[in-house]
């Protein structure tokens, strides 16, 4: 189903720079398969979309149903992992125009993912008067930004609808045994989804964190399983024909070979959060120990107009990848019988080609200008493509961090700022630290 393209590499690695790295892409993919090696208690996304709980995703589909039946708007609640994944499955397949979209389900909005004031109050005003349903996810309950929209969304359907009526539009994804949400839920009786403790929140996209609202948009989520489990099956095969194998050789050669940021490109603007997901997904993987290519993101032809400058003559610490999936409409350019912009000789010809060259005579400029671009090309935006392109970066990130001797799989900076925050918000028991800080502001 997926297409790698790796000969704009030629000139800058070296020939072996594959076959090299054979036996620690072995030994990578074998800590993958057996759960071990460093963060290996944290790998049950690898045979996730073959070993799923189907009794839950049963409830998923139906609990998506009755949210469908009951509700014009769901609010998703959840921070980093717990909402880019489905935000980006969601717009990639359906549109970056849902909510706008005339269409017979529910408005979905994301919550909890900041501590913007003004953002909040104008998805009340969005809401309005409109039947809701809320879908907190957070594995612990206590993650402040979720807490807080939580808090406010959970009193706003107890006013609207009753204690007794916000219990069956609340749907609690959270640990499966313990944690503040799971004891509030239990007590509440609020309909509950399991976050696996084997899967981190950036692989999560595929377990009840990211299905849930998937579903309740209207995606055959039983279709996006069966794309990652293709995936899954074709990427578990060893050895050097391995697409997988391949481009976790050249990002790893690109990084050794000097490069410090992969940039991925894609050519549609229902993309952009996919990307996002991406960025989570191997900045927190691989970015600790003072190693790691950051990972940032264009939307083209758009942003040749504003970064494509820094891109072809800037400092040369980039390496590109480019998404390309066929396209599913067509659109004919028109003739212009006074030709005044002098683009006649694209008269008749589907825009699909304009694109295609814009691709191809980007690819070939940046090379020229020093970028190494990977070009990945899927059929048409599908469920089964969505989901075998997630299962694919995801078993990448994986071999990737193996292969750059971290710990793909924990994030130990994240919990940085997270305490500096509770200090100076005043937490309880943090009273040391807070007294630290104020002395530095």
């Amino acid at each position: 189903m997926l297409k790698l393209d790796l000969s704009k590499l030629s000139s800058f690695l070296p020939e072996d720079y594959v076959t090299s790295r054979e036996d620690r892409l072995s030994k990578a993919a074998q800590m993958l398969a057996a759960h071990t090696g460093p963060g290996g208690d944290f790998t049950g996304w690898v045979t996730l979309p073959r070993d799923y709980d189907k009794e839950e995703f049963a409830r998923i589909q139906a609990a998506a149903k009755k949210i469908q039946s009951q509700s014009q708007v769901l609010v998703v609640i959840g921070i980093g992992g717990s909402y880019l994944g489905a935000r980006a499955v969601i717009e990639l397949l359906l549109s970056q125009n849902y909510n706008l979209k005339k269409k017979d389900t529910p408005d979905i909005f994301f919550a909890g993912n900041g501590l913007s004031t003004d953002a909040l109050l104008e998805l009340i005003e969005l809401i309005g008067d409109r039947d809701f349903s809320v879908n907190i996810i957070s594995k612990s309950g206590t993650t402040t930004e979720p807490a807080v929209a939580f808090r406010i969304f959970k009193t706003m359907l107890e006013e609207k609808y009753g204690r007794d009526g916000a219990r069956e539009r609340i749907y609690a994804t959270t640990d499966k045994a313990r944690g503040a949400l799971k004891g509030l839920a239990d007590a509440e009786g609020y309909e509950e989804f399991v976050v696996p403790d084997a899967v981190g929140g950036r692989y999560s996209v595929l377990t009840a964190v990211g299905l849930l609202p998937i579903a309740v948009a209207g995606v055959d989520i039983k279709a996006l399983m069966e794309g990652a489990c293709q995936a899954m099956e074709e990427l578990s095969v060893p050895g050097l024909d391995n697409p997988a194998w391949q481009y976790a050789a050249a990002r790893h050669a690109l990084y050794q070979a000097g490069k410090r940021v992969e940039i991925l490109a894609g050519y549609e603007p229902r993309f952009r959060f996919f990307a996002e997901w991406w960025k989570q997904l191997y900045g927190e993987s691989e970015g600790k120990d003072g190693k790691g290519l950051f990972p940032a993101s264009v939307e083209f032809t758009a942003d040749l107009h504003s970064m494509g400058q820094y891109i072809q003559e800037g400092e040369r610490l980039m390496a590109e990848t480019v998404v390309k999936f066929e396209p599913d409409g067509q659109f004919i350019i028109p003739d212009d019988p006074a030709n005044v912009d002098g683009l006649n000789f694209l008269s008749g010809k589907p825009m699909a080609f304009v694109a295609e060259q814009a691709m191809r005579g980007t690819i070939l400029a940046h090379v020229d200008g020093g970028v190494p671009n990977v070009l990945l090309e899927l059929p048409k935006i599908s469920e089964r493509s969505v989901g075998f392109l997630i299962y694919f970066f995801e078993y990448v990130c994986g071999l990737s961090g193996h292969l750059l001797e971290v710990n793909p799989f924990d994030q130990p900076g994240v919990e940085a700022y997270k305490k500096n925050m509770f200090a100076l918000l005043g937490k309880p028991g943090y009273e040391e630290l807070r007294a630290e800080l104020l002395a530095k502001l």
